[in-house]
Formats: structure tokens, sequence, C-alpha cells
């Protein structure tokens, strides 16, 4: 029965120093990197607002009932900005939006190809 208690003992503790090793030993260095959480707005609420992002960071756009990829889009300083489309096919929908990709502040407009909506123009500003 002692044997028995010592060699669970021995186990746990060997468990516990494997499972320690596996942990990082340092929170300033996340695997992979910084990750930037994106900016989710309804597309709604786009209409003359300005949206500021931060270089690499994403705004995600819902279409709310609207088809994902029923939106195209422009930004007018590319420098700054980029328009990227929403797919739609197969088990997987992908919303369109905006990339910050240097800093400063360009104007978005978006079209829906359903014709009848008004184009969405609004502003990011982005900072480093």
């Amino acid at each position: 029965m002692k044997l028995a208690k010592l060699l669970s003992a021995a186990a746990i503790a060997t468990l516990a120093v494997s499972l320690g090793a596996c942990t990082s030993s340092s929170s300033d260095d996340p695997i992979g990197g910084d990750v930037i959480a994106p900016v989710t707005m309804e597309a709604n609420d786009l209409q003359g607002a300005t949206v500021d992002l931060v270089v690499g960071q994403f705004l995600n756009i819902n279409t709310g009932s609207l088809a994902t990829d029923s939106y195209s889009g422009e930004t007018a300083d590319d420098s700054v900005a980029v328009f990227i489309a929403g797919e739609s096919g197969g088990s997987a929908e992908m919303n369109p939006g905006v990339e910050g990709v240097g800093v400063g502040e360009t104007e978005v407009t978006m079209q829906n190809s359903g014709g009848g909506i008004q184009d969405l123009v609004f502003t990011v500003n982005v900072s480093e």
C-alpha cells in the first residue's frame, strides 16, 4: 500500500513538472507575436462615421441580412488602408473589411451590387 502511494505521488510530481515545462516563461512573448483585435461594426452604422484603427488592424464589417460578397469598395489612399471584399461559398462566410496599412486618414466608399442601396462613405483614421 505504501509503495502504491509512493508511486502515485511520484507520478503526480512528474506530471506537474512536465506540465510546468510547457508553459511560457514570459507573458511578454506570446506565441506568434502580438495579436491586434479587429474592430467590428455594422454596415448601417458606417455612413459618415470615422473609424480609428492602428497599423495592422482590421475593420470587420457585418453586412446584416445582405450577402457578404455583395459589397465592393475602394479607399482614396491605398497607402493608408485597403478594402477587402467579403466572400461567400461552401461552408465559410467572410465579411468585407478594411485593413489599416499605414499612418494617415482616408475615405472609404462601399457599393452594394443589389442596387437601390446608397453607397456607404466613411473615414478610416490609422495610427501607429
